[in-house]
């Protein structure tokens, strides 16, 4: 009998490509076999994502090109899954390509759906869930180096801010029972893993009410001290909700990651009070000068949106002089696109010209660039301990990996190994790479090597 064979195409954020990774394993449990190859695929799942209209147009292109599959193969299975599928049910099932359909707490209805569908009908659930956490799933690691993976340990979300469906994609928030994620850490450490990053839709929020009740600083430093080869790293966090006892264990532990990533979307308090963002531009401040102080030495990134509904020119002004005033090391920055069924397209108009919004986010986009060398060239002539994840894109005889800082640090292979952590003096940088040469190399093969 012919293996069954799955094809996964993960749209979108961390948190999906996590998703995707608990899907593969409910596959696995059912005698399928993860490919990377599409046209091996008896079937083919879009993790999708509905954060931004471009990302589901992407989504509804990849749907019409995979009418051609199924014409090839009467049998092929194609199931969209994610925050699309759960925003879209209905339209969605009248696109003639697509079998089942699967919202983000549903994964381990699966095996049901796809018999359903092997019965001649279509085949759906949309259910949002107010517990699961697929807690005790061990994700298949795809497309993994072996050294770096992710652990989700919360889901959904209940800030909702006025442009954002995630709320209504994701359901409520609830945090994943401690033990099972130090227990995940620790196998990925015992596996070779060097490198984890624990992901939510607003990682600070964690909280396990029980008898050894645990909030987010005490499960990171827990997964810190499993061993301090492990690096930890997190996302995303919410400037309301970061706290200084946080920093000060960040601080505390070298193998906590020295980035944070903490989406402002706006300097203007105008604008974040419209985008019900619960913090004002001063905040917002106030807390990157905490991190400061502090840890010292943290890169800071975050997410910028622009154009959002009635932005004036001396709005998105205070969105570049707040730029400026942090230093951003990296930025995602886009344009504001009304998503429907949210506060903001319900209540609000979306009135900045299309023009006015592609001038404004091309001159943020112009600064972060700035921003991100100077932050670079300030790192000539320092050494960093960088982690190796891969060979270099551009050159074989050159390795890469990140920093604490998580910056991405280029240099000669020598005779390192993937995994390995080294000591590299940085010579020379663009806006998005450090380069170097090794100094005195930290290296821990024996220690790295798989069990």
């Amino acid at each position: 009998m012919e293996q069954k064979k799955v094809f996964i195409e993960t749209y979108g954020c961390q948190m999906n490509f996590s998703d995707s990774e608990i899907v593969g394993s409910v596959m696995k449990s059912i005698d399928y076999e993860l490919t990377t190859d599409i046209n091996q695929a008896s079937v083919i799942f879009l993790n999708t994502c509905s954060i931004r209209d471009n990302a589901e147009q992407r989504v509804n292109r990849r749907l019409k090109e995979l009418r051609s599959f199924k014409k090839k193969n009467p049998n092929l299975k194609i199931g969209l899954l994610g925050c699309m599928a759960e925003r879209l049910k209905e339209q969605i099932f009248n696109e003639e390509a697509v079998d089942l359909i699967v919202g983000p707490d549903a994964y381990r209805d699966l095996p049901n759906l796809l018999n359903a569908v092997d019965s001649g009908q279509k085949a759906a659930n949309v259910i949002l869930s107010e517990e699961e956490t697929y807690a005790e799933i061990e994700p298949v690691r795809l497309d993994s180096n072996g050294i770096s993976a992710f652990i989700s340990i919360m889901r959904g979300c209940e800030n909702f801010c006025t442009y954002c469906v995630v709320p209504y994609t994701r359901g409520k928030e609830r945090s994943r029972n401690p033990e099972t994620i130090i227990n995940e850490a620790k196998g990925l450490f015992e596996k070779g893993y060097r490198e984890i990053t624990l992901l939510g839709q607003n990682v600070n929020s964690y909280q396990w009410e029980s008898e050894n009740s645990m909030n987010f600083t005490k499960l990171l430093e827990s997964i810190a001290l499993i061993n301090p080869l492990l690096r930890v790293r997190f996302a995303t966090s919410h400037p309301k909700d970061i706290s200084d006892e946080l920093l000060q264990t960040i601080a505390k532990h070298e193998n906590i990651c020295k980035a944070i990533h903490l989406p402002v979307q706006s300097g203007s308090s105008e604008v974040l009070k419209r985008m019900n963002r619960k913090y004002t531009r001063e905040w917002y401040m106030n807390r990157i000068e905490a991190i400061k102080t502090i840890i010292p030495d943290c890169a800071i990134s975050t997410d910028i949106i622009t154009g959002f509904c009635a932005e004036t020119e001396e709005n998105h002004k205070d969105t570049l002089s707040l730029m400026k005033w942090v230093s951003f090391d990296y930025a995602f920055m886009f344009k504001y696109s009304e998503r429907p069924d949210t506060v903001a397209a319900k209540r609000l108009k979306d009135d900045i010209p299309e023009e006015t919004k592609s001038k404004r986010l091309e001159e943020i986009i112009e600064l972060q660039m700035n921003l991100a060398l100077e932050s670079n060239k300030k790192d000539i002539g320092k050494t960093s301990k960088v982690l190796i994840d891969s060979v270099s894109k551009r050159s074989k005889l050159k390795l890469s990996g990140r920093n604490s800082q998580n910056k991405v640090v280029v240099f000669p292979k020598e005779n390192f190994e993937i995994g390995d952590y080294v000591d590299i003096i940085i010579t020379d940088c663009t806006s998005a790479t450090l380069i170097g040469e090794s100094a005195k190399p930290i290296i821990f093969n024996i220690l790295h090597t798989k069990t």
